[in-house]
């Protein structure tokens, strides 16, 4: 149980620690409106648009949710030499965050996901992106970039959407030039199974991306998660391959598994009083935890604040983040009314 009060240190000390964010850099695009008919032309809702807004996305979000906890943040990847590459760095930038570890190239595409919304229905989403290959191709350049943007950093996180730009060349590179310069890593797994990474100081898959990184078939969370024994099967698998400190496996509505060094189990259930959307709760997760850990909070603090994280932002319609004060009246209402942290 955490007291507020070292709640509100460790918070304090999220000011001015630096994470470098590396990965698939998207632009999420929102078209929100109305529906009152169906189309003569298709069975299909008819969407009355009153509003259109972009926000950064994929890695870039993990970004955002690091600036918005009060961290710095700089971002690295592939972004087109392109309107909505444009956009995005832009975007960027208004928001604090450092775009010098952006690679502009016209060799691909800005990935741009559009989300067009009803309400808080989603209706449908349309992505434009190039093929994986093309990235790839890109991102035999950002080894240089990367080496000049990981000084002066005081952690780095992986954020892999399996877009090309987290390659085993680009993985080598960040883990040999902070395993020199004791910055800790931190690992987002999408489905890049291929990728050999160890000795991370956190790693936060989902449930099914820590099944298929185990080599596990896929296989439905059970009711209760630990009846069964698979979580502890799958952490120990993942434990070893990634050799890693922390590991966090994110459950859904179910909350959190998580493991230390020690090799101390635990589920920490949700703490999100309604959830309207997921979308981008994963990315808050590794953005708070490792907040949390380079600030000096131990591996179950970062744990429980990346969790009362994601039930601030799952409770938010789009891709999304969580402030301070957000998170400090998540807790103190969970205090207040379940005996969580401690005043």
């Amino acid at each position: 149980m955490i007291r507020l009060e070292r709640i509100r240190d460790l918070l304090h000390k999220f000011s001015g620690k630096r994470i470098l964010v590396v990965g698939d850099l998207m632009l999420d695009r929102y078209v929100t409106g109305s529906v009152s008919r169906i189309s003569p032309e298709a069975p299909v809702p008819v969407v009355l648009v009153n509003h259109e807004y972009a926000r950064p996305g994929g890695a870039a979000n993990v970004a955002l949710n690091v600036r918005s906890l009060g961290g710095e943040a700089l971002a690295a990847g592939i972004a087109g030499r392109d309107v909505p590459g444009n956009e995005l760095i832009r975007l960027l930038g208004e928001a604090g965050i450092g775009t010098g570890g952006i690679l502009v190239t016209d060799r691909v595409q800005t990935t741009v996901k559009t989300r067009v919304m009803a309400g808080r229905q989603q209706i449908v989403r349309v992505d434009r992106e190039d093929a994986r290959e093309r990235a790839e191709r890109a991102a035999v350049e950002m080894e240089p970039v990367l080496q000049r943007v990981l000084n002066h950093v005081d952690g780095v996180i992986v954020e892999d959407y399996s877009k090309g730009v987290i390659t085993q060349v680009a993985i080598d590179c960040i883990m040999r030039d902070c395993r020199a310069r004791g910055i800790p890593v931190a690992l987002d797994p999408k489905d890049n199974d291929g990728l050999t990474i160890r000795g991370l100081r956190l790693a936060t898959p989902n449930y099914a991306e820590a099944r298929l990184a185990a080599g596990l078939p896929m296989r439905r969370l059970p009711e209760n998660p630990l009846e069964d024994g698979e979580l502890d099967r799958i952490a120990e698998i993942l434990m070893a391959r990634w050799e890693t400190e922390l590991l966090l496996i994110t459950l859904g509505p179910h909350g959190m598994y998580s493991v230390g060094a020690g090799g101390r189990t635990q589920v920490i259930p949700t703490r999100a009083r309604e959830v309207f959307d997921v979308s981008g709760a994963g990315d808050t997760v590794i953005a708070t935890a490792l907040l949390s850990l380079v600030a000096g909070a131990s591996d179950d603090e970062a744990a429980s604040l990346a969790n009362f994280a994601a039930g601030v932002v799952v409770g938010k319609l789009g891709t999304a983040t969580c402030s301070q004060d957000e998170l400090v009246d998540c807790m103190t209402r969970d205090h207040n009314g379940k005996g969580g942290p401690s005043a």
